[in-house]
This record gives C-alpha cells, sequence and structure tokens, in this order.
C-alpha cells in the first residue's frame, strides 16, 4: 500500500509538472514570440539600447566654461522595426537620397569602401568591431578570406536590390541593412544612423516616415572660446587601441572619447556612466515603453576647473601672433637685416612661479576648434603644420638662456666666485684646433671685446666668451647636473603628452651623430656651456627652469589640473596641490649673482632686453609695474635661414610670482620676443593684480 501511494504520489507531480511546463510554454508564446510577430500593428519590439552621459564641463581657473555641452539630436534605427518592414529597401534608398540632397552624411562600420573598386577597411576598425564583423561573416556562412566586390555582391543579392541600382547605391543600402543584421548577431545597441541632426535637416528627414527611425535627444561639446586649441583638445571615436584601454571600463563602442589635449588627459573625470535604457517600440515605430534598465541612469561626467586663465590665454595668443605677423611681413619687420622674415612656428608658456601652474600655454599656427572639420583640408596642407604644438611637443636649443644654468654650475662647484672678474679676449683659446669667438667680436670685426667683466654684465651683453671661460672650468657631469636640477631635458610633469628633449653630454652626442662625429669632445662641454650643442629643450622646459630660477633652485611638477567638481558643481571630487619635484642647494650668493644679471638684461642699457620692461624703450621713465629678471637666447641651426630665437623671464625680482618663455623658429633674435613676454607681464599685472577684489562667479566655489 505503501509503495502504491508512493508511486501514486509520483504520478500526480508528475502531471502537475507537465501542466505547469504547458502553461509556461503558452505564456512565453504569448509574452515573447508574439510580441515580436509580423502580424499586426500591435506587435510591439523590445531593445535594450545604451544612453550617453553628457561629458563634464572644462573651465578655467576663474570658473569661466571653455568647452560645454549643448543639446542635440540624433537618428536612431530600431532594426527590429526596420527589419519586419515592407519595402524596406525602397524605404532605406529614399531616405539615403534624401540625406544626399541634404548634404547630410551618415556612417555605417561595414568594412567596405563606398565607392567602386571595394575593398576592405578592417584595419581603420577596432578589435571589437573587427571580431564582430568575423561574426557577421561567420553566422552568415560566408568565408573569411572572400573578396570585398564579391562580399558586396553576394550582400545585395541576400538583401535582393534591385540589379537597376548603381553600385554605390546598393552598397550605401547594404551597409545599413549590415548593421541592423549585425544587431542580431551581437549585443549592440541601437544603430546611430546620424549624429547632431539640424532642426531643419530633421523635420525634412522624418517626412519621409522610414520605419524604425526614431529620435535621440543627446549632447554635443560646444566651445566657448577660439582660444587654447591645441590644449583644450578635441573629441573622436574610437580605434583599436583605444578599445583595447576602455573596453573593461563600460564604454559603448560607438562612445566618443578625448583624442587630444584635456579631452584626453581629463577623460576618466569628463566621461561619466552611460545609462541602460529598454525601449519598447510598436512596429509602426510608436513609443510604447521607455525605462532604464535595473535603474542603470546615465551619470554625467565631472567639471574639470583647469590651471588656465582664458584671459591671459587670449593676451598671450594674440601678442605672439601679432610678433609673427611683424617678423614675417616686410613692411613691418623693423630688423636692418631683415632677420624673422622666414619665420616660422613658436611657442609661449606662462606658469605660476610658486606652484607649477600653467596660466597660458600658446602655440603659432593655431586653430579654431569649432571650426576644425570644416577647415581640416586647409589645416592639414599647412606647411607650418598648425595642429602641431610647439610648446611641449618640439625641441629647441636654448641659446644664452642656458647661460644662468651654467654660471649656477660652476658656482655651486666653487669654480667662480661672486665679482670675480674674466677678461674677454675675443677669440677663446684654451683648447687646440678650436677657437671660438665671442659674438662681440666678431660682429666689430675682431675690433672689440667686453674687457674685463663679472657675471651680472657677462649676463646683461650676454658675453660667450665668459661662459665659455666658465664651461671650461666645469666638468661635463656638472653642467648635466645642474641642467637636471633646473628641469631641462626632464618630464615636467604635465598631464599632457611630451616630449623630454635631450641635454648635451656625450651620450647625446652618441645618440645624434654617427663616427668620428660621435666623439665628445672639450669644444662639446664649451659649447654646451653657451646653450648650443646638443641641448634640446622644449618651451615648456624653459617655462619651468625660469620658475625654478625664480625660485632658487625648487623646482615644482607643472600641471594643468587645478580641481574636479561633480556634474552639479556641489561637490568637490579632487583638488590638486603643489608638487616639489627636486631641490637644489643654491647659495644666496649665487642666487643674487643671476638675479642682478638677469634684471640688468631687461632693464639697464646694453641689457639684449632693454628694448622692453621699463628699459631705454619709454625713456626717460616708463612707468612699468614690476622688476622684470630676463635672459635672451639666439640659436644657429642647420637648415639655413633666420636663426631661432629664445627668451625667459620671471617677476617682480623681490619675490617672483609669474614666469613666461618664449620660443620662435628662425625669428632671428631672441631679444625679438621679449616683445610677448613684455606685452603678457604688463597686461597680467594690470588686469589680474589689479582686479584681485573682483569675483568671478566662479562655479566651484
Amino acid at each position: 500500500m505503501e509503495r502504491i501511494s508512493r508511486l501514486r504520489a509520483v504520478f500526480l507531480i508528475l502531471i502537475f509538472s507537465f501542466v505547469l511546463v504547458l502553461f509556461a510554454i503558452r505564456l512565453f508564446k504569448l509574452q515573447i514570440i508574439d510580441t515580436k510577430g509580423n502580424t499586426d500593428n500591435t506587435t510591439t519590439y523590445g531593445t535594450v539600447t545604451t544612453v550617453r552621459a553628457a561629458r563634464g564641463d572644462i573651465l578655467d581657473r576663474n570658473g569661466k566654461v571653455l568647452v560645454g555641452n549643448r543639446a542635440s539630436y540624433d537618428l536612431v534605427f530600431n532594426h527590429y522595426v526596420i527589419k519586419s518592414a515592407d519595402n524596406r529597401n525602397e524605404y532605406l534608398y529614399n531616405l539615403l537620397k534624401k540625406c544626399d540632397e541634404l548634404g547630410v552624411t551618415h556612417t555605417d562600420h561595414l568594412p567596405v569602401t563606398t565607392e567602386r573598386p571595394f575593398v576592405y577597411t578592417l584595419d581603420e576598425y577596432s578589435s571589437a568591431w573587427q571580431r564582430y564583423f568575423r561574426s557577421f561573416m561567420n553566422d552568415w556562412g560566408l568565408d573569411s578570406d572572400i573578396t570585398a566586390p564579391l562580399l558586396i555582391e553576394r550582400l545585395r543579392a541576400r538583401y535582393e536590390i534591385p540589379e537597376t541600382w548603381s553600385d554605390e547605391d546598393a552598397r550605401a543600402v547594404v551597409g545599413l541593412r549590415y548593421e541592423f543584421d549585425l544587431r542580431g548577431v551581437v549585443p549592440l545597441s541601437n544603430y546611430v544612423f546620424i549624429e547632431d541632426v539640424t532642426s531643419d535637416d530633421l523635420s525634412a528627414i522624418l517626412e519621409l516616415n522610414t520605419p524604425g527611425l526614431m529620435v535621440e535627444s543627446t549632447t554635443v561639446r560646444e566651445y566657448h572660446t577660439t582660444y587654447a586649441a591645441h590644449i583644450l583638445g578635441s573629441m573622436g571615436a574610437m580605434d583599436a587601441d583605444d578599445w583595447a584601454k576602455y573596453e573593461d571600463q563600460g564604454y559603448s563602442m560607438d562612445a566618443q572619447i578625448g583624442q587630444s589635449g584635456f579631452e584626453e588627459a581629463f577623460e576618466e573625470y569628463l566621461h561619466g556612466i552611460d545609462g541602460q535604457r529598454y525601449d519598447a517600440v510598436s512596429k509602426d515605430g510608436t513609443i510604447i515603453e521607455q525605462r532604464y534598465v535595473d535603474g542603470k541612469e546615465p551619470i554625467a561626467g565631472s567639471n574639470v576647473e583647469t590651471t588656465i586663465d582664458i584671459d591671459i590665454q587670449k593676451i598671450a595668443e594674440d601678442a605672439l601672433a601679432d610678433a609673427m605677423d611683424s617678423f614675417t611681413n616686410p613692411d613691418r619687420n623693423t630688423s636692418t637685416s631683415g632677420d624673422g622674415l622666414d619665420a616660422q612656428g613658436a611657442a609661449v608658456v606662462v606658469m605660476k612661479v610658486k606652484t607649477g601652474e600653467i596660466l597660458a600655454c600658446a602655440s603659432y599656427p593655431t586653430y579654431n576648434l569649432a571650426t576644425m572639420q570644416d577647415d581640416w583640408d586647409e589645416l592639414i596642407k599647412d606647411d607650418l603644420h598648425p595642429f602641431f604644438n610647439r610648446a611641449f611637443g618640439a625641441a629647441y636649443a636654448p641659446g644664452s638662456t642656458y647661460k644662468p644654468s651654467t654660471l649656477t654650475a660652476a658656482m655651486m662647484n666653487g669654480l667662480y666666485q661672486r665679482g670675480e672678474i674674466i677678461t674677454d679676449e675675443g677669440v677663446f683659446t684654451k683648447y687646440d684646433g678650436f677657437r671660438p669667438k665671442c659674438l662681440f667680436y666678431s660682429s666689430t670685426g675682431g675690433g672689440s671685446t667686453h674687457g674685463d667683466i663679472d657675471a651680472q654684465y657677462a649676463l646683461r651683453v650676454s658675453c660667450n666668451y665668459f661662459f665659455y671661460e666658465l664651461a671650461s672650468r666645469c666638468t661635463w657631469q656638472m653642467l648635466d647636473e645642474t641642467a637636471k636640477g633646473f628641469g631641462l631635458g626632464e618630464p615636467t610633469g604635465i598631464e599632457l603628452t611630451e616630449i623630454t628633449g635631450y641635454r648635451s653630454n656625450p651620450d647625446s652626442k652618441k645618440a645624434n651623430h654617427t663616427g668620428v662625429d660621435a666623439a665628445w669632445g672639450a669644444g662639446d662641454r664649451v659649447l654646451t656651456g653657451i646653450g648650443q650643442a646638443e641641448n634640446r629643450f622644449t618651451p615648456l622646459q624653459l617655462a619651468v627652469y625660469a620658475c625654478t630660477l625664480a625660485n632658487q633652485g625648487t623646482r615644482y611638477k607643472a600641471t594643468f589640473l587645478n580641481r574636479v567638481a561633480s556634474s552639479d558643481y556641489r561637490t568637490l571630487v579632487y583638488e590638486n596641490q603643489p608638487e616639489i619635484l627636486s631641490q637644489m642647494d643654491i647659495s644666496n650668493d649665487c642666487y643674487q649673482t643671476y638675479l642682478e644679471g638677469m634684471r640688468a638684461v631687461a632693464s639697464l642699457p646694453g641689457g639684449t632686453a632693454s628694448n622692453y620692461f621699463g628699459g631705454v624703450k619709454d625713456a626717460p621713465g616708463r612707468n612699468y609695474p614690476v622688476t622684470v629678471c630676463a635672459k635672451t637666447g639666439t640659436a644657429q641651426h642647420a637648415s639655413g635661414g633666420s636663426d631661432h630665437g629664445a627668451f625667459i623671464c620671471f617677476a617682480p625680482m623681490e619675490d617672483p610670482e609669474i614666469a613666461v618663455a618664449c620660443f620662435g623658429e628662425k625669428v632671428g633674435h631672441g631679444s625679438s620676443l621679449a616683445k610677448v613676454a613684455d606685452e603678457i607681464i604688463e597686461s597680467y599685472y594690470e588686469m589680474v593684480r589689479a582686479s584681485e577684489t573682483f569675483t568671478y562667479e566662479n562655479k566651484l566655489s
């Protein structure tokens, strides 16, 4: 009996389980299969799509928004709807023709050129998109080694595209059909057909009533300034290397990322977190339901406040452009020799001495980020390469701006005492076979020298002979270590990609020369002392150098980052702090020696920059706001033409606050760039310090 009862119980359980399975199958058919059917207009299609998070703002140090967002609209396809539509090829054909008529471009990810002869473009796509393409090919039973023309032919036949259509029209429709079918093979969100559609184009396109084509509200980057293009940077689609980096960070395949400048450097703060939204759409394209999946609403990116002062940036760029125009314009070039008529590019960097904050960073020529795409063809053909950031992407010989470092090396090692007199003999004869001349001696035909001079006067008139002597007293290691302490040939610490250049030493000479020319000799050490030989530094490194001179050997990390706030500006996410990278033990005697010499450069008669900064330019008495310490530099180069020019300065001498470094390609003389620094410093103290009581509307305060 017990056994029978047990069997009966098991039998009843089996029957009950069978009924439950039948019910579940019926319920699944009602809820899932029928909703994706193709029988009537009550059919619905459910998809999960990625909702892009709004990108954070980029601001200057005073809270002024430099890059923000504006509301925009994308045209997005629900692939379920369009795939179920009758005459879908005709719908897509008419849609594409309307886009051509309006001049609206679209993109697809089919890795084949859009015109004959068809060839693969797979290498242009990220590894993920390449995997998706291979998955599509495998799912459709297409050979991986099939040629591109044959692939288009096969897909054209598969999609039943009329033979009367041109190959290009067929390829365009095939590209759209590929996007739709790809989403049946791999889990991708809805296909973004066109980004940032204007209201007029949107209306014209929607009048076609293309099945499955929907409007998606979004945001695009908007630039609030025409300045700082090289450092603000741009956005773009990911490539293979980008995807390898961001694949595990929750980025969608079609995400826009920072490709250069601040946009790239501060991507982790600016990007935000994308959301996931479920869309239920009827067969005719009507949205029935929208809801975020598991509460995954998009979270906007954080706002980045940089160290840049956009007002100082404007002054720096305008002053640099005006100076370059004056060099290259024969009617404005005041040089008796015409030096600078072949000037090419230039850069200027402005820094806070005691923090390493970069107030301005300009490269010439420049461009407008807002119109970059429209100007692209013209910009890439420009021989002066306006996209190239010369401020920290190029390294140049510093010329005589290096001389304070040579003086410091000699004094730190007890090889020169403050006030010591050295006699300029015109020709330096210490080494056999090497007879460098003082520039003053050469310019006067060998008739004049600087005579008996000390370090202050040697810096003032930039006497090469004096620094030949100091360099000859030092070992190359002494010169090298001192220059390193000043940050020359060293990473500055900026958040953007930079080159480091190199210091003049046996290793750099060997790296840049071959054979007998690679051997290091005493002549190399002597030329190193005046900023020639192998020395190559970026304008940004020259600015760090100027700051370190002003700080008596304390070198701060250079930075563009001030602080980061939440998307609503209510919460401080990160605040940068000044960071000391190195400290040299520079005596007060040494410090005062180069301070006096650099002050004389800017303000005393005979100083190589004395036409500016309260010197003889406006004699008898220019009311300049501060005492400036400066050094000019002129560097020859192998390509011929006018010499390169370099200039560094800081102010005020009594308590240094701001430093400026300029470099100009083929501008003729370093003193020619003093006018740029002159305008920046004078404007800084007239505009910024005079308005310290004025409070900007700082969103982060």
